[in-house]
């Protein structure tokens, strides 16, 4: 078989333009209200009567990802004494993010700088409550902005300005359990990845006979649990399907590819039972799966419990697509301090220590992206593996959905498709309910 070739297809999904729905939703009111305007900030920042303590949230709780930071931060500290006088990290865990930080919004307690999900980067770029943030980028002695790629910039991007740095590029991935499949009698997927024949198919094939012999599950989407329905995108895509059309004004939740992309998915939880169904959680890094698809900075949670290798996303019929979950650091012109948890952006940001963030965030700088130097700061990856899933990884990646009206949007299909998840769901049906319920979110 001739070995797949990716399927390039890099504008995609980049940036969706439509307008908020009639009448807005909380999210687009909280960060209207919060807006101060999305001045930039460039220059010295002015020196505080006294040093300010600066506040980023993050939804991280690793605490050697951390204490990374805090290292990072607490050098910014010893060389800005006039400045700072610390830098606090809040975790905010990765389910209740966004909504306990547009709580603390609209609560006039806007951090000074945070992460920003890629799904709701067109919101928050939108909404004007975020800083240009280029000017400073641009300004700072040795911060090489254009060493960073166009392509990561974009979702992030409007009217020429940057809203927020795009400070993890993190391919999604499969990570397999190769002692669950050679005691399975399963072909490696890792020779099937070199002959070209690394399909979904294969994959769920695979699977469901691992999960039969071990008792064990097969085919895990890590973080879907039938509720974050967008993390299905990365089994999707090889498919070419989308929830909507690229300006965000149609749904197609109905159209073939979707339709076939969903049928296979819920066939191969209810008929194969390749993947686990409602109600049944399994960890891969606990050894309670096959395989599972997650992004590569989940490296981290491996341990030496059993033998794993990673390897690209397998290739639907429309053939393989790369995924990549980003997330941005934005700036608050809300937050107390904007010129100066810019600067201190800058900083967390720069050439040095992006190399050093690269160990769990890969970089958007075209400088770090060599497999010998995200090698030397991911030692569980051989360069190998760094090459085939986050170099290669990377090009003609799209992310995740996004749209301006995405916090509503997420909501109502996740409530259309509890319908889908039972064993004698109507595929077609439950997607024409879908379009239905969310067509007039997305504007025309």
């Amino acid at each position: 078989m001739t070995p797949l070739t990716p399927r390039r297809n890099p504008t995609r999904r980049r940036l969706v333009s439509a307008p908020l729905a009639a009448g807005g939703v909380a999210l687009a009111l909280v960060l209207t209200a919060c807006s101060g305007g999305g001045d930039d900030v460039a220059g010295e920042p002015s020196t505080p009567s006294e040093p300010v303590e600066l506040r980023m949230t993050v939804w991280t709780a690793d605490e050697t990802q951390l204490a990374q930071f805090q290292e990072i931060a607490d050098a910014y500290v010893a060389e800005n004494p006039d400045l700072v006088s610390g830098v606090t990290f809040e975790t905010i865990p990765f389910e209740d993010y966004t909504t306990s930080l547009t709580t603390q919004l609209a609560g006039g307690n806007a951090p000074d700088l945070a992460w920003i999900l890629e799904s709701y980067a067109p919101e928050f770029v939108a909404s004007g409550a975020l800083v240009d943030v280029a000017p400073k980028l641009q300004e700072t002695e040795g911060y090489e902005y254009d060493d960073l790629l166009d392509s990561s910039l974009a979702l992030w991007e409007q009217d020429g300005g940057l809203y927020a740095y795009p400070f993890s590029n993190s391919p999604f991935a499969m990570f397999v359990n190769t002692d669950q499949v050679a005691a399975a009698g399963q072909p490696n997927p890792a020779d099937l990845v070199a002959s070209g024949d690394w399909t979904y198919d294969q994959a769920r094939d695979i699977s469901a006979a691992v999960a039969a012999a071990s008792g064990k599950q097969g085919l895990v989407v890590r973080d879907f649990d039938f509720k974050v329905w967008e993390n299905l995108s990365t089994v999707w895509d090889g498919w070419d399907a989308a929830p909507w059309n690229e300006d965000g004004t149609q749904c197609t939740f109905t159209d073939p590819e979707m339709v076939d992309a969903l049928t296979w998915i819920h066939d191969a939880t209810f008929v194969d039972k390749a993947m686990p169904g409602p109600g049944t959680t399994a960890d891969f890094f606990a050894g309670d799966a096959a395989m599972t698809i997650t992004q590569i900075s989940r490296a981290s949670a491996l341990d030496d419990s059993f033998a794993w290798d990673v390897v690209p996303l397998p290739a639907g019929p429309a053939g393989q697509q790369n995924v990549i979950g980003q997330a941005g650091i934005g700036v608050f012109a809300a937050g107390e301090h904007p010129d100066v948890a810019a600067d201190f952006l800058a900083w967390f940001t720069n050439p040095e220590n992006a190399e050093t963030l690269a160990a769990y965030f890969p970089p958007p700088r075209e400088s770090l992206l060599n497999a010998e130097t995200l090698g030397a700061a991911n030692p569980k990856l051989s360069e190998t593996q760094l090459q085939a899933v986050v170099v290669d990884g990377i090009q003609g990646a799209v992310t995740k959905p996004s749209h301006q009206n995405f916090a509503k949007l997420q909501d109502t299909v996740r409530a259309q498709l509890d319908a889908l998840w039972t064993a004698d769901a109507d595929v077609e049906g439950v997607l024409a309910d879908t379009c239905a319920a969310i067509q007039p979110l997305l504007g025309d």
